[in-house]
């Protein structure tokens, strides 16, 4: 009699068995390398467009132990080891974002796996040149502009960049100061309409939800960089697993 129980218990129909999709889902992991959460929680808000329930799960994480701004080359040094062992030691992400627009450790975490890895100036970058034949960057601060332009130099796309322009703000400010929506529209203006920009690259991730308002400041192309790399990020995601 036990065993006839046993068995009916069994005999369930499939569509009656609860299903867990999620872990079947695969996962971009958006890497902010920086250690302020509320540039980590700005990414996680620009990226909710991007989140769909079939599609991959998008996770934004914070390197604690990166600097609270990176903000000079020695800040960008300081934090490609530890992505690196950050990217090495997972298993289960699909893809990888690195969350700053010097794309800090960008070359040693694609030596240390072979699942793709997306930096976001790069992707930001690439992206303002299928929107427009020129573009220009909103940099945080005026020390930045040389690291940025170094990187665009070796990427070969001098001549399409017309002009890159400071707020003179830290990477704190910028993502939850005031005033920094009017300061991003002024150099905005000044990249569009003196310097001849057909679109304008957001050149810090900190940035991120000004994108939307600053677009319609401006009546140009805006683009946040960690939005187009997430982007080609699921591209690229969802064409392996169909």
């Amino acid at each position: 009699m036990f065993l006839t129980i046993w068995m009916k218990a069994q005999i369930v129909p499939s569509h009656f068995i609860p299903q867990d999709n999620t872990m079947s889902r695969p996962r971009i992991l958006v890497i902010n390398p920086n250690s302020n959460h509320l540039v980590t929680q700005g990414l996680e808000e620009a990226l909710k467009p991007l989140g769909f329930a079939a599609g991959p799960e998008i996770v934004c994480e914070t390197l604690t132990e990166g600097p609270y701004g990176i903000e000079s080359q020695a800040d960008v040094d300081s934090v490609a080891m530890p992505l690196r062992r950050r990217v090495e030691s997972d298993n289960s992400s699909a893809a990888f974002v690195i969350a700053c627009y010097s794309d800090p450790g960008l070359h040693v975490c694609r030596e240390a796996t072979d699942r793709p890895v997306f930096g976001i100036a790069e992707c930001g970058v690439l992206t303002a040149l299928a929107r427009a034949e020129t573009f220009g960057v909103i940099a945080i601060a005026q020390r930045s502009i040389r690291r940025h332009i170094r990187y665009l130099r070796q990427m070969g796309l001098m001549d399409r960049l017309t002009r890159e322009r400071p707020l003179n703000m830290s990477v704190a400010e910028t993502a939850s100061g005031e005033g920094t929506l009017a300061k991003m529209i002024e150099v905005g203006r000044a990249l569009k309409e003196e310097d001849g920009a057909g679109a304008i690259v957001m050149g810090c991730a900190g940035m991120a939800r000004h994108r939307r308002p600053l677009e319609q400041a401006l009546g140009i192309p805006v683009i946040d960089p960690t939005q187009a790399a997430v982007t080609m990020a699921l591209g690229t995601v969802q064409f392996s697993h169909h």
